[in-house]
């Protein structure tokens, strides 16, 4: 807990704001059910002025919805939130499969009766945790008649055939969604009405550098620098229309450094983890080229890490 606080308070946060989260921690313990569930996130969100947004909102009790688009960090801002509030995460990831049942929960037998077993919002209104509505425009309208009963100022749950249920005061619910994806739609009124909304801006190249710079610490500088700058001008590419964002894969730029820490060639690495994701042959080159522009061929993965046994 000190550490996640400090690394916030090193970042700029209002000390006020950080006493409040401390506050809101010791007075709403977590129930040793759902203990492990309270997770430190992979990644540590950058950008002191969007958490403090988010975080003012969640101490007054408000659920927040994280907008934009891809590799601008809301899945990450929404497990740290969880984490320095100390609560137990749910992750729902809405497809055009969920439905009300996915959500709440259905029928079961046990022990010879028909009873419930449970859904993810059930645990999650029940145990006083933060659930993670991933790609809510992908919603479909029985599943949003959930999400209008538990965003709601009444904060009540009814479970069909079972009961009605009170959601803890810490239950919290963070809604994430991405503009354009295939499958999603518009948000109704109604619904967007009972979040506060956040608009993600774009990683910028410096935070982009923290970020690899704190999962692969004995990365050199200089190749990581080249990586990033990599990754940007995909950003670049992608804002203007110039490439779709597809390859604009942060967790593609992750898993290609692993691959090289591994020993593979930061060409190859580049080619499974972001280039091989763009299926259209002309965008492809033109990935390619990009590529070629920051990372020379001849490249090996010493280039990136010192002590590595290359292939």
């Amino acid at each position: 807990m000190e550490t996640i606080l400090e690394f916030y308070r090193n970042q700029g946060v209002s000390e006020g704001l950080l006493k409040d989260i401390e506050k809101f921690r010791s007075s709403h313990p977590v129930a040793k059910e759902a203990k492990n569930r309270v997770m430190p996130p992979q990644i540590s969100f950058y950008g002191k002025e969007i958490f403090e947004m988010a975080a003012a909102a969640l101490l007054q009790g408000e659920n927040i919805l994280l907008s934009g688009t891809k590799a601008t960090g809301k899945n990450v801002l929404a497990e740290n939130l969880a984490w320095v509030f100390g609560r137990p995460v749910y992750n729902i990831s809405f497809n055009i499969n969920t439905d009300s049942a996915s959500l709440i929960g259905t029928d079961t037998f046990r022990n010879n009766e028909v009873c419930l077993r449970r859904g993810p919002v059930y645990d999650c209104a029940v145990y006083g945790g933060f659930g993670i509505f991933d790609e809510i425009n992908m919603a479909k309208n029985d599943a949003v008649s959930v999400l209008h009963a538990v965003l709601d100022y009444r904060r009540v749950l009814d479970v069909p055939g079972y009961e009605r249920i009170e959601l803890d005061s810490a239950a919290r619910f963070i809604g994430t969604m991405n503009y354009g994806y295939a499958g999603t739609k518009e948000l109704n009124e109604a619904l967007v009405s009972r979040f506060m909304v956040i608009d993600m801006p774009p990683i910028e190249e410096d935070t982009l550098f923290k970020i690899l710079k704190d999962l692969f610490p004995e990365a050199k500088d200089e190749g990581l620098l080249q990586l990033g700058g990599f990754f940007m001008d995909l950003q670049l590419k992608a804002s203007h229309n110039e490439i779709s964002t597809k390859a604009l894969d942060l967790r593609g730029l992750i898993g290609a450094l692993k691959t090289i820490q591994a020993g593979l060639t930061p060409a190859r690495a580049l080619r499974m983890g972001i280039i091989n994701k763009s299926f259209d042959v002309f965008e492809r080159e033109i990935i390619e080229d990009i590529a070629e522009t920051r990372i020379p061929e001849g490249w090996s993965s010493r280039e990136i890490f010192e002590d590595v046994h290359e292939l």
